[in-house]
């Protein structure tokens, strides 16, 4: 065999050593087969489309559909396959607590209001709106806002003896823990701000709150110190229990009677 041919042979045997590494490593590449994905069971649920504050009527151009995780949809969320009417039948219901875009509507934070005005309509069961005269002095400088916490207390001057002589001044928490509804007509904050100067407070209390309220109205100067929020939510956990006796001002005599 001449050196022509060993050359050739060498070289063929070359190349075809090359051609077949080639061929194992790309095969060795090709991606492993992917497993398929889980499916994930949705629904349609109702959603606000935009920020609705407190108070306002809900119209239908503010909520819409959107699909959302059958697991994680409560079952206080509106569903397209429950009620597929849902958006004509809520449009028109104010809302009684403030709903932010993209949260589920729930009816236990919306209240028909059927011809009543709004305070009458997102009153609870049960409450009253009764309002008090506040000033800079008596409302904490301004810093009241509604849906904030407040004490309520008397302060009267009384005489200090028969004779007329002097007088000294008395204090004290005849209500705890009340609800701000509305500092004059404002029954929500307004553009972000953080105080508001008015000259009218209206809290919701019980019945027996508020005839506790005319009374100390007529006895002396009635003002609102604000609840820290940990304070306020605290005792509002707590409130059925806290709430059972009121502190009553007669004809300048304070006792204590219970709530019914």
């Amino acid at each position: 065999m001449n050196a022509a041919r060993i050359v050739v042979l060498i070289i063929a045997l070359g190349a075809g050593g090359v051609a077949a590494y080639l061929a194992s490593s790309s095969s060795s590449k090709q991606p492993a087969a992917k497993a398929p994905e889980p499916t994930i069971n949705v629904v349609d649920v109702l959603i606000a489309k935009a920020d609705i504050p407190l108070g306002q009527v809900v119209s239908a151009e503010q909520m819409q559909w959107q699909s959302w995780p059958a697991d994680s949809a409560g079952t206080n969320f509106i569903r397209r396959s429950d009620r597929p009417d849902a958006v004509k039948q809520i449009a028109g219901a104010i809302a009684r607590s403030p709903f932010t875009a993209g949260e589920p509507i729930r009816e236990a934070k919306l209240v028909k209001g059927n011809g009543s005005g709004f305070m009458a309509a997102i009153l609870p069961a049960g409450m009253r709106a009764v309002s008090t005269e506040i000033s800079p002095e008596t409302g904490a400088g301004g810093f009241i806002l509604p849906n904030d916490r407040v004490d309520v207390i008397l302060s009267r001057r009384d005489r200090s003896d028969q004779t007329g002589g002097s007088e000294g001044a008395n204090s004290e928490i005849i209500l705890t823990n009340v609800r701000v509804l509305a500092i004059d007509q404002l029954p929500r904050e307004k553009d972000g701000q953080n105080s508001v100067v008015g000259k009218t407070a209206t809290l919701e209390l019980r019945p027996d709150e508020a005839e506790t309220l005319a009374r100390a109205r007529q006895s002396g100067t009635i003002s609102l110190a604000l609840r820290s929020l940990a304070d306020a939510t605290a005792e509002t956990n707590n409130d059925i229990s806290r709430r059972t006796s009121v502190n009553v001002v007669r004809y300048g005599v304070s006792t204590t009677a219970s709530a019914k």
